[in-house]
């Protein structure tokens, strides 16, 4: 699995992705940039600040999300970037639980992913207008 780990990523994808608000998550969708990175297959980043709780419950969170990410590679495609932020603690959920969420929201991550490309390809003709 490949993951976004640098501050600078988190920003730009924070600053520019599409959002879908969920009761327990926020989902950024976020179409990176062909020239970039390969297609190679989507990358998840996990956010989880500590108003959702002390270190083990934040673990606990990410470990859910990592599970349901693979559990639902059918959602995302292999040119976005998927952020999550965790809105609140997951007290009692599971992973089946988390991954039943974002499946609810099915509709709405093929819109938001459509956008998010159209967002990449006037991004691309900017910088290809400054050049």
């Amino acid at each position: 699995m490949l993951t976004v780990r640098k501050r600078a990523e988190f920003q730009e994808i924070q600053s520019r992705a599409r959002r879908i608000k969920l009761p327990h998550f926020v989902l950024l969708l976020y179409a990176r940039a062909a020239s970039r990175e390969d297609f190679g297959e989507t990358r998840l980043g996990i956010t989880a600040s500590r108003r959702v709780g002390n270190a083990v419950v934040r673990n606990r969170c990410k470990r859910l999300i990592r599970v349901a990410f693979r559990a639902t590679r059918d959602l995302w495609a292999a040119d976005l970037d998927l952020v999550v932020i965790v809105r609140r603690a997951l007290d009692g959920m599971k992973a089946d639980d988390v991954v039943a969420e974002w499946r609810t929201v099915t509709d709405a991550i093929a819109q938001r992913s459509d956008l998010a490309r159209k967002d990449r390809t006037r991004r691309e003709s900017k910088l290809a207008e400054r050049a």
